[in-house]
């Protein structure tokens, strides 16, 4: 369990309809690392995790550089680049504004030569909107949403939540140090270091930078096996504790914009767990999660392998473009087989992800001898 878990205010943004499980692509911002480093006073690893679960986050606005270098193939991070939603995130270098007033008034504002994007959340509504198309989508939240804020979404955006989901990987299998002191975003910071025992994991290490007076993580670096670098980073470079004034929460529609009213989606229903080496069922369920921490392995049951038909073989109700796109990055996968079966390989820096021809996909941040044993069950 996350020692955030308790702390649901450093989640601090809305829940999207991003559904990217991975970030990827972009170009180094490594001067974040090359200020002066400060002299604190000594901090334990366990002082260090106190820290977080009682700190008290009031206000925050700042503004958050985002990147990614994971190894994909080049196809990916082009269709990557031209989405306008959430899930561009997984390509290029990305700056954004965010503003927090507690769990459930948060914004995000993404600018770039696409033109303005924002995600707003004030109480129970949560408005989308996009500068270039002109329009805006409006959600109804339910009552729980701030408990759930990072909850419903895969793809974390701050370095408070890349952090949470980090810390929730912490366990026998983690080793936890205090790594060098340093200075984000003007501000000194202690450097939590989490480093992975378990072979099966691509991740060498995680560096999070804590906030040496607010204890609020200003900078996640995600570091791979192979390259110095980090695989992903996501940090302050100017940050504001002031509580953010109340209209920075409300949104006008400008004069022309469509305004869309969408339903709230039922709450996903969490993967089931199984024990390592035991993917369960495929019949009576379609997703499950084998092994724990850095060893997970997400396996799930799409119904489709990777032999289906294509071209004229292909079913009339499959949409031309996509399944073209998609059978073009398909055809661009090494082919691989074993014990477990056939299919695809997909692997970067610090995930692989294994599709296989009986309709399985199996992925997590591990190497892909690891998705072979899960296959194998």
């Amino acid at each position: 369990m996350s020692v955030l878990t308790s702390r649901p205010a450093l989640r601090w943004v809305v829940p999207t309809a991003a559904t990217v499980v991975l970030l990827g692509g972009g170009a180094a911002v490594g001067r974040f690392a090359a200020e002066a480093e400060p002299s604190l006073p000594p901090r334990s690893a366990a002082q260090l995790l106190v820290d977080l679960q009682t700190s008290r986050l009031e206000g925050l606005s700042g503004t958050v550089v985002q990147r990614a270098d994971l190894g994909l193939p080049p196809l990916v991070a082009r269709v990557a680049e031209r989405r306008e939603d959430l899930t561009a995130l997984v390509a290029g270098t990305h700056t954004m504004r965010v503003w927090y007033s507690g769990p459930d008034k948060a914004r995000i504002a993404f600018k770039d030569t696409m033109g303005e994007r924002d995600v707003i959340r004030n109480g129970t509504d949560l408005w989308v909107w996009n500068s270039k198309k002109n329009e805006a989508h409006h959600r109804t939240l339910p009552a729980d949403a701030g408990q759930r804020a990072g909850a419903d979404r895969e793809l974390p955006v701050t370095p408070a939540e890349a952090a949470d989901r980090a810390l929730a990987a912490i366990d026998p299998s983690t080793e936890v140090s205090v790594g060098r002191s340093a200075t984000v975003a003007g501000r000194d910071a202690y450097e939590l270091v989490l480093k992975p025992r378990d072979a099966a994991s691509l991740v060498d290490q995680v560096r999070i930078a804590l906030d040496a007076k607010e204890h609020v993580p200003l900078r996640f670096e995600l570091f791979a096996d192979a390259g110095d670098a980090p695989a992903i980073e996501v940090a302050f470079t100017q940050v504001d504790f002031g509580r953010p004034a109340a209209d920075q929460f409300t949104f006008n529609p400008p004069p022309g914009v469509k305004v869309n009213e969408e339903k709230s989606p039922a709450r996903p229903a969490r993967p089931e767990r199984s024990a390592p080496g035991k993917p369960g069922d495929a019949k009576d369920r379609d997703t499950t999660v084998v092994g724990e921490g850095w060893a997970a392995v997400l396996v799930a049951r799409t119904g489709t392998g990777t032999d289906r038909p294509a071209g004229k073989d292909a079913p009339a109700s499959q949409p031309e473009k996509a399944d073209a796109a998609g059978l073009d990055l398909l055809n661009q996968l090494p082919k691989v087989s074993g014990a477990w079966g056939s299919g695809r390989l997909f692997s970067g820096t610090i995930f692989s992800v294994l599709l296989t021809d009986d309709g399985r996909v199996l992925a997590g941040l591990v190497t892909p001898e690891r998705l072979y044993e899960v296959a194998r069950g």
